[in-house]
């Protein structure tokens, strides 16, 4: 049976089978003698995205890893980054320096910070995602060609992320065949991905998508 460690792009946690291309964490939120989550969906305001393989380390996905046989972090599933993004997290220093000094880098850009840091990121992070709180803006499908590439919306319970002028639906499984954007006209439709990561997309930083996004 698959644990619930399954990311939507809503930030809510699921148990699927998918897996997908990331993984990632928000802290210690599950017990590692059920190896099932805690009532709390996060322990701390760092929601990072993190390879799921990194110098040969291997880890019991919501099991004991810590020394002494301590829960560590608690093991989470993206289907790509675009999902990741969308559901409030951000690259990882530790796995990712590379594409998170990328991240931190264009956030100072787009805020005008000289020297920005991770835990700025991730404070205003912490107000905006859905997950956590945050409310999400309502979004007109007008300004759906204003938005950057990678950018998450919804319709209901229905995901779709915006690339090259269409709208993709996503699922666990992947991506639909894109739409035009007409196609969502009339639909109330609400903003997904932060707002402080619409900003760093807008300033150029481009997420990794499933391959299903190009089929």
């Amino acid at each position: 049976m698959p644990l619930q460690n399954r990311v939507d792009p809503f930030g809510a946690i699921h148990a699927v089978p998918e897996r997908g291309l990331f993984t990632g964490n928000r802290g210690i939120i599950h017990d590692p003698e059920t190896r099932t989550l805690l009532k709390k969906r996060w322990a701390l305001p760092a929601w990072i995205i993190c390879v799921c393989r990194f110098r040969n380390v291997r880890r019991e996905p919501m099991g004991r890893n810590r020394p002494g046989g301590k829960a560590g972090w608690t093991e989470l599933f993206f289907l790509d980054e675009v999902t990741a993004l969308a559901a409030g997290h951000r690259p990882c220093f530790f796995c990712r320096r590379e594409r998170a000094t990328d991240f931190v880098s264009r956030f100072g850009e787009a805020f005008g910070i000289d020297v920005p840091r991770a835990p700025m990121v991730d404070r205003r992070l912490h107000k905006e995602r859905l997950a956590s709180g945050g409310q999400p803006p309502v979004v007109t499908t007008p300004e759906l060609g204003g938005l950057p590439d990678g950018t998450m919306i919804a319709h209901g319970d229905a995901a779709y992320a915006l690339r090259a002028g269409q709208a993709l639906e996503w699922s666990f499984a992947g991506y639909a065949s894109p739409i035009t954007f007409d196609r969502l006209a009339d639909l109330p439709l609400r903003m997904l991905t932060p707002a402080t990561t619409i900003a760093v997309l807008r300033r150029g930083f481009q997420p990794v998508w499933h391959p299903t996004a190009d089929t």
